[in-house]
């Protein structure tokens, strides 16, 4: 996604800028920015407990798999 931004000039974000205000009008602009800064931290912080879940679940199927290992030669004894 960097590279998509990193292929876009001064020139480029200037003439979206300029469609914008022409489509939405001065006032507007202010609310639909704070619009797509709540969507982006929204989706940073689901992405993020998406990674910390899967992290978790694979962490924790390694730790369920050694109990059970140890349970196993406990009941030979």
């Amino acid at each position: 996604m960097l590279a998509l931004f990193q292929s876009f000039g001064l020139p480029e974000l200037g003439v979206i800028l300029l469609i914008a205000l022409i489509i939405f009008g001065p006032a507007q602009l202010p609310k639909i920015g704070r619009s797509v800064g709540k969507a982006i931290r929204e989706f940073r912080a689901s992405s993020q407990e998406v990674s910390k879940a899967i992290q978790e679940g694979i962490e924790g199927t390694d730790e369920e798999e050694g109990p059970k290992k140890r349970k196993s030669s406990d009941d030979e004894d």
